[in-house]
């Protein structure tokens, strides 16, 4: 009888062992590994450089503008780079290969977005910006001024969704913080 309780004792001890080590093994899958094969990682088209003297003296506003109608234009067009590039300047190998392939041959730059709501989101960021204390860009974007490349853009393989793209809850956070309305049709149409 005392063999049949301690083959007991080894069973549950590596039952225990055998449960940890697929834990663990679960742990590593779910945290490192399926996170990198979900998610694509894409290159912008040119290494752009925010930290750039002469663009690091620029308000987010002067490339990233508002419409006359108070929409976000978003990234900027090619027409708003050339005012400063329509030739190359300097010695940036970047700079060379936006004028050769996009300002020379008047070919839009086919930047990749970090963020991408879905279609029954509906985001203003003139909302943000005409209250009574306006949210700086750095409260929902990254701070780029300090990016000398930006970095790679990873979109989620299943969904199209991008890593980066805010998360609600980090909306209704800060609507909940400043007081605003935190309905649903606020933002879903």
């Amino acid at each position: 009888m005392e063999k049949k309780s301690s083959n007991k004792g080894q069973s549950a001890g590596s039952g225990f062992l055998f449960f940890f080590a697929g834990f663990a093994i679960a742990l590593i899958f779910g945290w490192v590994i399926f996170p990198k094969i979900l998610y694509s990682v894409n290159e912008q088209p040119i290494k752009f450089s925010h930290v750039l003297e002469d663009h690091a003296e620029l308000e987010c506003e002067n490339c990233h503008f508002f419409r006359e109608d108070g929409s976000y234009a978003g990234i900027p067009k090619l027409e708003t780079c050339i005012e400063c590039h329509e030739e190359v300047q300097g010695e940036n190998p970047e700079e060379k290969k936006f004028v050769e392939e996009y300002v020379q041959k008047n070919r839009e730059i086919p930047w990749l977005r970090y963020q991408w709501q879905p279609d029954n989101v509906y985001f203003s960021h003139a909302a943000h910006l005409k209250v009574e204390e306006p949210l700086p860009c750095t409260t929902c974007h990254r701070d780029v001024k300090k990016e000398k490349t930006p970095p790679p853009v990873r979109i989620n393989r299943l969904t199209g969704y991008h890593y980066s793209t805010m998360k609600m809850q980090v909306c209704e956070d800060c609507h909940a913080k400043r007081g605003a309305n935190n309905a649903c049709n606020v933002c879903h149409k």
